[in-house]
């Protein structure tokens, strides 16, 4: 794994800096905005917002990437991203904000396309796992040095903006510099909802409330903590130990997932969120101390132990129903499900803040587990289209999209010769099959 690290090191570096300046411009929004008395609904805009350019980027950096070439597409978006902080930190419009999350959205998902490309390009097949594996290490230690920052330099003023950009112009460096080759040129996979959606109905779903899930723990989780007391150090330790959690429970999760059905999982863990999460939704209403970094924190960290296994699981289960050669497809149809759900979520949850209070967050938590308690039947699971290496290995996986549909082809469950093919999308109006569940089996002839 040390060879790995050197070898990539450029690479990793870029995506650590990345994300320190990602993870630390989300909590930074909300803290400021927070500290303004700006309801909820705006915090959650700006999340929903960043997700939404995420969500763009992934069809727009395919283009860009084949106009201009992969450094200058990474140093252009890296600009943008850059100016469009600098731009937060001197122009308080918030509707303008709102434009400029977009385009660092935008901006970042071209980023993560380049990284991504390179390192698909540079590692050898047996190294695909160990590669992704640094690479999903790198996105996590990024996002838990953003909240560490704030323990360090706990101001709001303009300084924290100005750090962040420096963040993401250190980004640009390794990537300008690199004497590599560059990788072959990129072609958009083609999404096929319609297949995935009869295929694989279940992690799609559950994909969706990972979503709503996560966008709105980044957007509005330091508002929540704001609204419990926290000084901005405090805020920066609880954010910091939550996303830690994302990271610790990754590999546990793989070994259960391996051995244990996966929709089984799923729903368990579902249950499981609605139990950890129902004490901080009703924390209001309970006889407890004032509240503290030492009551939030412990139950914070529990709660995103069990809310980060939820989309890594999804991948599993549906990588067991769908064929090698669609498995880049299905990665693109993943995320942008994923990153639908991370624009409402915000939103909704920003909503139910401003009416009702801050612990509508954990509310809301709860009501996504609720709806996946109802839709996830492991007993509905045909196994129609269970491929014949099922369950197939289980690979930890970001799910704040910190990466694009590229990530796929670092994945060591996706054949190469298969990617090659499936990124050319000529096989989109392919008929699609039955589903994944026993929905249709009515349909089919006896």
């Amino acid at each position: 794994m040390l060879r790995i690290v050197t070898a990539f090191r450029a690479l990793y570096f870029a995506a650590v800096m990345l994300l320190t300046g990602s993870g630390l411009l989300s909590t930074y929004l909300a803290l400021r905005l927070g500290a303004e008395k700006v309801d909820g609904l705006w915090i959650g805009a700006m999340m929903a917002a960043y997700y939404l350019g995420l969500v763009l980027g992934g069809k727009i950096g395919h283009r860009l990437i084949a106009r201009v070439g992969h450094i200058r597409a990474y140093v252009a978006c890296g600009g943008l991203v850059t100016a469009a902080v600098l731009g937060i930190g001197l122009l308080p419009w918030l509707g303008f904000w709102l434009l400029l999350r977009v385009a660092i959205g935008l901006g970042m998902m071209c980023q993560y396309m380049v990284i991504e490309s390179w390192l698909n390009e540079q590692a050898e097949a047996r190294q695909r796992g160990a590669v992704f594996a640094g690479y999903m290490v790198a996105s996590y230690l990024g996002l838990v040095l953003g909240q560490l920052v704030l323990v360090v330099h706990p101001g709001l003023g303009p300084e924290l903006p100005m750090l962040i950009a420096l963040c993401f112009a250190l980004s640009l460096i390794p990537v300008a510099i690199t004497h590599k080759v560059h990788p072959a040129p990129l072609r958009p996979a083609p999404l096929e909802p319609r297949f995935f959606i009869q295929r694989v109905p279940q992690s799609l779903t559950t994909v969706l409330v990972s979503g709503l899930v996560v966008g709105s723990f980044y957007g509005l989780a330091p508002l929540y903590a704001v609204r419990q007391g926290l000084s901005t150090e405090e805020i920066g330790l609880f954010m910091g130990g939550c996303i830690f959690a994302g990271l610790l429970v990754q590999w546990p999760l793989g070994w259960l997932s391996d051995r244990i059905d996966r929709a089984v999982l799923i729903r368990n863990a579902a249950i499981l969120l609605l139990v950890v999460a129902l004490p901080l939704a009703l924390l209001p209403l309970l006889p407890v101390p004032p509240i503290s970094l030492a009551w939030l924190l412990p139950m914070g960290f529990v709660v995103c132990l069990v809310q980060f296994t939820l989309y890594p699981l999804a991948v599993a289960f549906s990588n067991d129903h769908v064929e090698g050669e669609r498995r880049v497809s299905l990665t693109a149809m993943l995320l942008v499900t994923f990153g639908v759900g991370a624009c409402i979520g915000p939103l909704a949850a920003g909503a139910l803040m401003k009416l009702f209070g801050a612990n509508m967050l954990y509310v809301f938590v709860c009501a996504c587990s609720l709806i996946l308690i109802l839709r996830v039947r492991p007993e509905k699971v045909s196994g129609l289209h269970r491929v014949d290496e099922a369950p197939v290995k289980h690979v930890a996986t970001p799910d704040s999209l910190a990466s694009s549909p590229l990530s796929a082809a670092l994945d060591p469950r996706v054949d190469e010769a298969a990617v090659e093919e499936q990124m050319k999308g000529n096989d989109s109006s392919a008929p699609v099959p039955e589903t994944e569940t026993e929905a249709e089996e009515e349909s089919r002839p006896a």
